[in-house]
């Protein structure tokens, strides 16, 4: 009910106002990791890879991380610090997959604005430790315009390599299916299903989906792949009316009573540890016996 009131607030608040509190919110939260720092309270990469032991990751694990580094604590050496205790706790047969997305809008207000998608320039805009992962030494970024995946491991180019050119991004080509299909785990770091669930877009694509979630026109996209070549690609995007009706974190408890996931915490951060190849199929049979999506969580 309180996250109802919320939603229902923040709807009726101006873009404006929302700003203004948000950037109040950063500096108040960039001060509280500066006194954690000056008083010594800090994290490190070992104790990080403790704590990724703890909650279950192991050596050869498939891990796609979406994470918020404030939430996290005063970390020593950065995001920096916690790409290499992931890659650490994986080990050299894991692999460890960011999405990197330079768009933080609406799909359809950021595709009618792009000029072009440079796999290797196009910032990630979805935080400071997937910018950091992009540019990481052996890590490589698929060719999508909406929703790029940054791959680090020896299987990088399976996962990644047929994202050029799928006109959906969540396909069973996608980089988010393959990591399913694979068995591997989603690691929410201080983010939840609300703003970093692209996995349950998976369920879109897998089945004939009742409803217009994707807008009835079909962009061509300028890229620039990573030998400077200019490339173009068909791509749909979201429609933001149905965008708009998405009650992800209302899935959660129907997770957790499935055994999908798991509450855990990294530093102060509130984390989810999901099992990808088991969520995909509880979303199928949650939608074909009861008609649950992220747009219906009660089912219809």
């Amino acid at each position: 009910m309180k996250k109802k009131i919320k939603d229902f607030i923040r709807f009726l608040t101006p873009q404006f106002i929302l700003n203004k509190t948000r950037a109040h919110k950063k500096k108040q939260r960039n001060q509280e990791l500066e006194a954690q720092k000056q008083h010594k309270d800090v994290l490190t990469k070992p104790s990080i890879i403790d704590q990724l032991k703890a909650i279950g990751i192991e050596k050869g694990d498939t891990l796609l991380v979406h994470s918020s580094l404030s939430k996290i604590g005063y970390v020593e050496g950065g995001p920096t610090a916690i790409i290499e205790a992931l890659i650490d706790s994986v080990g050299e047969n894991g692999h460890i997959l960011m999405p990197t997305s330079p768009n933080n809008k609406l799909q359809l207000d950021y595709i009618k604005e792009l000029k072009e998608f440079d796999v290797m320039n196009s910032k990630s805009t979805l935080g400071t430790i997937t910018e950091c992962f992009r540019t990481y030494p052996d890590v490589k970024r698929s060719l999508h315009p909406t929703e790029p995946v940054s791959c680090w491991g020896k299987d990088k180019e399976f996962f990644i390599g047929n994202h050029f050119g799928q006109l959906t991004p969540y396909n069973e080509n996608s980089p988010f299916y393959k990591v399913a299909s694979m068995g591997g785990k989603i690691l929410m770091i201080g983010v939840t299903l609300d703003n970093a669930g692209t996995n349950l877009h998976c369920l879109e694509d897998a089945v004939d989906f009742k409803f217009p979630v994707y807008h009835n026109t079909i962009f061509e996209v300028k890229m620039i792949d990573e030998s400077g070549i200019e490339r173009k690609m068909k791509t749909k995007v979201h429609n933001p009316i149905w965008s708009k009706k998405r009650k992800c974190d209302e899935l959660i408890p129907m997770f957790e009573e499935q055994g999908v996931l798991q509450k855990v915490k990294i530093g102060e951060a509130s984390t989810l540890l999901i099992d990808a190849k088991k969520m995909l199929s509880v979303m199928i049979q949650e939608y074909e016996s009861k008609g649950i999506t992220m747009y219906t969580p009660k089912g219809s």
